[in-house]
């Protein structure tokens, strides 16, 4: 099954903790601290493959981890990192965030690998803490936390033409006969339900990719029927042929079949009736005394480049190619590639804030995120881990701070239920 649509969770993996331990050898009673570092968390990673070719690994499985690194060992010995996970994807890919739709990458362009999520940092080991006058520390850094994030990926097709137009238009008759590709072809409503790409060979050398992309029906920018999936993958296309059929025998308005596939574009995107468009009045060789009045029509009425062509027999086709060529030599250097506009890396960056207020009873109370973090793997019963917690407040800047707002010795300090008498 083809799908161009998928919602998962990503999650980086956990660096892992540093390592507490001191060395004991023969003859070395009281060996020095020689905990070692704990690996990095892997990180995500989204890359281009060409033999993916559309997002169904990802509607069978929901959440994608990697894995975390480990702890750091005896003797100095460093933690294994944790291994990255690559998520493949088909060219033309885009990874947004999930709640806010904002767009994270576009897998197009020069975006054939980038990483998402990273891995958190592997934590440091008591070897490193260890000074003239604390050769013995009893604690490490743990490793940093994993991060995880719902993201949405659209499959939006790099094509050079689309090939737009009501179900049973006929487009999928011209894809097959301009190039290689085999799509189904049959009379019934919606037989073409997935893209599908050709290459279109010229005959003077060169070539263009042109997709026969699902039929619109009215209701489409508001998702009725294949309308989403039609309308996403028209946005990167350079040139649209808009294909009507002039039959008569399923519709019988022409004109009021473009307007109104005009106007679901426009709901959907109004840069969509900004690009080049050429209309083909397919089937003309249905009603050979008025297909060129009524073409005449047609292009008075859209001002747009208007042919008559039977996708069956080949009339018209030639004249039809032509005009796509020349269009496109005129927009070839229009490709849409979408902005980044969220950054994983700023989203999960450690909040370094912190408030210092005073209470009722005259006590000054700290709070903010990474001092509680702090707390959390600090013993304040010990003499060294106090003198611990003591200089990451000063390296915080919240030792100043007290000091700007008028401590003095011997007041109270609160950190998250600890109280301590401060004294310069």
């Amino acid at each position: 099954m083809f799908a161009d649509r998928a919602r998962i969770i990503i999650q980086s993996g956990k660096g892992g903790n540093g390592h507490v331990s001191f060395r004991r050898e023969k003859y070395v009673p009281a060996g020095g601290p020689d905990g070692g570092d704990g690996g990095r968390g892997g990180d995500i990673i989204f890359e281009v493959s060409d033999r993916v070719n559309n997002l169904s690994d990802y509607r069978q499985r929901r959440k994608f981890a990697a894995t975390d690194g480990q702890e750091g060992g005896k003797k100095k010995c460093h933690g294994k990192d944790g291994q990255d996970l690559v998520l493949y994807v088909p060219l033309g890919t885009v990874v947004k965030e999930a709640q806010t739709g904002q767009v994270i990458c576009d897998m197009s362009g020069d975006n054939k690998r980038v990483i998402v999520l990273k891995g958190g940092k592997g934590g440091i080991g008591n070897m490193h803490f260890a000074t003239s006058t604390m050769q013995a520390p009893k604690y490490a850094k743990p490793g940093g936390e994993s991060k995880s994030l719902e993201v949405i990926l659209e499959l939006k097709l790099l094509a050079d033409v689309g090939l737009v137009g009501y179900p049973n238009a006929g487009k999928s008759t011209l894809l097959s006969r301009l190039s290689n590709a085999k799509p189904e072809i049959a009379d019934y409503p919606f037989t073409t339900l997935n893209p599908i790409l050709g290459v279109v060979d010229l005959p003077g050398g060169g070539s263009f990719v042109m997709a026969d992309i699902p039929g619109i029906i009215e209701g489409a920018s508001e998702g009725v029927g294949l309308g989403l999936e039609f309308l996403r993958h028209i946005e990167r296309c350079k040139v649209l042929i808009h294909m009507v059929d002039i039959s008569g025998v399923v519709r019988e308005d022409p004109v009021k079949d473009i307007t109104d596939i005009n106007l679901e574009m426009a709901s959907y995107s109004k840069e969509l009736l900004d690009k080049p468009v050429i209309i083909a009045l397919n089937k003309a060789d249905t009603r050979p005394d008025d297909a060129e009045e009524l073409r005449k029509k047609v292009e008075d009425t859209f001002h747009r480049k208007t042919f008559t062509i039977s996708a069956v027999t080949g009339q018209g086709v030639k004249e039809l190619v032509s005009e796509v060529v020349k269009e496109l030599d005129e927009y070839k250097d229009t490709s849409v590639i979408y902005q980044s506009n969220f950054n994983p890396d700023e989203f999960f960056r450690e909040d370094d804030s912190f408030t210092v207020t005073v209470n009722k009873d005259g006590e000054y109370e700290v709070e903010g995120p990474k001092v509680l973090k702090m707390l959390g793997f600090t013993n304040l019963d010990s003499e060294k881990g106090f003198a611990f917690f003591q200089k990451f407040l000063k390296e915080q800047g919240i030792l100043k701070r007290l000091e700007e707002m008028g401590i003095t010795d011997g007041d109270t300090v609160r950190v998250y239920g600890h109280v301590f008498e401060y004294y310069k």
